[in-house]
């Protein structure tokens, strides 16, 4: 496991005491040879000595960290994913729900499809997603760099994979439901939609940004974004 000198630092001086004694031989900005021979050692250490879950006043990832003794299933269990959630809409099984996932840098989510249903074109900053077809056939699709469409029908079981960052979408053409999971090697994959991102944005991109950048006028850019806004609830 290769991690940062100050994530280290961080660890071994905060997040347990058995860590401590690594804090004082970490203060150095050139460890010894013998320090770096204890490192493989040092992270054999369950994982649960140093999650961060609770308040202890040090936080990695966002997160602080929470004392061994304290910690329960609850914090490593999520129902989420068992049932259908509302169509089209991602249920995630991240850091955000699970709190023992910090520092494991993994997660999951469900998103289910009526027929016809789309996830529209997003991007995972953060993340590589390995998609795994529960239910129905979709079809799905990532933009390369090199502005290259890789696309497939997927059918049920089967798996896709969609690289970190890259545009992508899935889409349901047929007449039946679909579901789909997603792994990430992230805890926090992030997920950006296109078109929200650039029609949606608060404050707003300048209308003449995206007029230039997508050669559409005014009239067409304020109907993208009538369409976009967000629902106003009473």
């Amino acid at each position: 496991m290769n991690l940062p000198l100050p994530l280290l630092k961080l660890i071994a001086t905060n997040c347990h005491s058995k860590w401590k004694p690594f804090s004082r031989m970490l203060s150095s900005s050139l460890p010894s040879p013998a320090l770096l021979l204890q490192i493989p050692t040092l992270f054999k250490t369950s994982v649960l000595q140093i999650l961060p879950l609770g308040s202890l006043g040090t936080k990695l990832n966002g997160y602080a960290c929470k004392d061994a003794a304290n910690i329960t299933a609850d914090d490593f269990f999520f129902q989420g994913l068992a049932k259908p959630g509302a169509p089209s809409i991602p249920t995630a099984a991240s850091v955000q729900k699970i709190p023992g996932l910090n520092t494991l840098g993994v997660s999951m989510t469900r998103v289910d499809f009526a027929p016809g249903g789309l996830n529209p074109p997003h991007t995972h900053p953060r993340a590589t997603e390995i998609s795994f077809l529960l239910e129905g056939e979709l079809d799905v699709g990532f933009v390369t760099t090199s502005n290259v469409l890789i696309s497939k029908t997927m059918k049920k079981g089967e798996v896709f994979v969609f690289p970190r960052g890259l545009v992508h979408y899935q889409k349901n053409n047929g007449d039946k439901p679909a579901a789909a999971l997603g792994a990430f090697n992230s805890q926090l994959p992030g997920t950006q939609s296109i078109a929200a991102t650039l029609f949606a944005a608060t404050p707003e991109v300048p209308d003449n940004v995206l007029t230039k950048a997508f050669q559409i006028g005014t009239k067409e850019v304020d109907k993208i974004k009538s369409r976009l806004a967000p629902k106003k609830t009473d």
